[in-house]
């Protein structure tokens, strides 16, 4: 494996971090200021990322993210959004490699027709508009996507929706326009099956903007709303692929998007191990620098490591599917999707504590950065579903080999409560094998 970026990547990271020095960066205490100003229920755009735009597009540093559009692979792309990660609420915005943009883009990319691109990519893509994805339901274990009830039912040349929606990122955005829609189009196919994805403007009729949903008590620009469905009509054209293929589009979209999540976790935890060290070397107490405290070292140390543990294995993953595709490397977009948010809340969590009061407070952003952090474990897919892959991808390897020697040739496999014996408990197994082989005796 060789994570080297290529010669066009290093040009691009060399630009990108010119522009985050001079433009980005100077640019974040207006943002802040328009925001405080308009206070934090606001979701209008701060004048200056709108500038900010203008500028990336002039340099040349737009909608890197797709590899059709700017020739990088995934590999390439992934220590520029790492970069983005220093500035998160302006970055990712101002050269249009925002979420929930990314993902919608490249869903309209790889399975939308002429028409819907026309219509919805192209303004996405010049970052005209906006767009957000419903996908998350309040009403039942979202974790598990074939979950999802929301229904999508066909009605001569359109499709009806009615159900609840949260946690959609972009809907409280009034640049806004559209939204890609998950549901239930034929509960009776296979469980993978049942799922469709439509388009959705947020100003059809029937679309009920419900609430805000503050993260810790803030509120991101961009917004994080519940939303009810009654009665929604779209044509039928809005639909995406075809009926039935929601999980596998679904799928499609998460795989790059859990690197660009990761790589930006990682620039976060860059910046507040900076700001841990800053502080570190400015503060004295009990007669020397914080720096020279053994435990603030530690600390120190550390989050260093962790950094540079799950920088090494998100680029891993963004190499494999760069090679291998999203399904051969899922088992390394699931670990990544744990570790590195995981690490970064975890630099994040010292910062604040080496910066004592000062943390948690409005005066540095590591408040602000722990919310988005500890949310990031729950977006895509919770730690525990990841956790699951992983553990599920390893067994594999093991249980093709064990499974003769399990269930023999001939056994059945049982299920439900014929597998149970009295009160509900599993009967010991059967045959001639455990799970796991029994140590020897010696």
């Amino acid at each position: 494996m060789d994570f080297e970026p290529s010669t066009k990547a290093q040009d691009y990271l060399a630009r990108l971090q010119d522009f985050m020095d001079t433009e980005v960066v100077p640019a974040e205490v207006l943002y802040e200021e328009y925001r405080r100003e308009k206070g934090y229920g606001d979701h209008t755009l701060p004048p200056v990322v709108e500038e900010l735009k203008v500028k990336a597009k002039e340099r040349g540093l737009w909608n890197l993210f797709l590899p059709d559009v700017s020739g990088l692979s995934n590999l390439d792309y992934a220590s520029l959004a790492e970069v983005t990660g220093h500035s998160i609420h302006i970055a990712p915005e101002a050269i249009n490699c925002a979420a929930p943009d990314t993902g919608n883009m490249e869903v309209l990319h790889m399975f939308g027709t002429a028409e819907q691109k026309a219509q919805w990519l192209h303004p996405l893509m010049e970052g005209e508009i906006r767009s957000a994805f419903a996908m998350t339901e309040p009403d039942v274990a979202s974790s598990d996507a074939t979950n999802i009830s929301t229904s999508i039912v066909r009605d001569g040349d359109d499709y009806v929706s009615n159900g609840r929606k949260w946690w959609i990122p972009g809907a409280a955005d009034p640049r806004c326009k559209i939204m890609i829609v998950m549901g239930k189009t034929d509960p009776d196919e296979t469980v993978h099956r049942q799922q469709s994805m439509i388009l959705v403007p947020l100003d059809t009729p029937g679309v009920e903007n419900v609430r805000a949903l503050p993260v810790f008590g803030y509120q991101d620009q961009h917004g994080h709303n519940e939303l009810r469905f009654t009665d929604v009509r779209v044509p039928a054209t809005n639909l995406i692929g075809n009926e039935g293929d929601g999980f596998t589009i679904a799928q499609a979209r998460l795989g790059p998007g859990r690197i660009h999540h990761c790589m930006r976790s990682l620039g976060i935890a860059e910046r507040a191990l900076k700001l841990m060290c800053e502080r570190a070397v400015s503060r004295v107490a009990f007669g020397k620098p914080l720096a020279q405290q053994g435990v603030v070292q530690q600390q120190i140390a550390e989050s260093r490591m962790a950094i540079e543990q799950a920088r090494l294995l998100t680029l891993k993953a963004a190499w494999m599917i760069d090679n291998v595709g999203a399904r051969g490397a899922r088992a390394e977009i699931a670990a990544i999707k744990v570790i590195a948010p995981r690490g970064a809340l975890e630099v994040i969590d010292r910062a604040i504590q080496v910066h004592g009061g000062g943390g948690v407070s409005g005066a540095f952003p590591l408040a602000q950065m722990y919310a988005g952090m500890r949310t990031l474990r729950l977006a895509d897919g919770p730690d525990e579903v990841h956790v699951r892959t992983v553990a599920r991808v390893e067994l594999g390897k093991y249980l093709q080999r064990w499974r003769p020697r399990l269930l023999g040739p001939s056994l059945p496999r049982l299920r439900g409560r014929r597998a149970r014996g009295r009160g509900g408990r599993r009967p010991p197994p059967e045959g001639p094998g455990q799970l796991l082989p029994r140590t020897p005796s010696r």
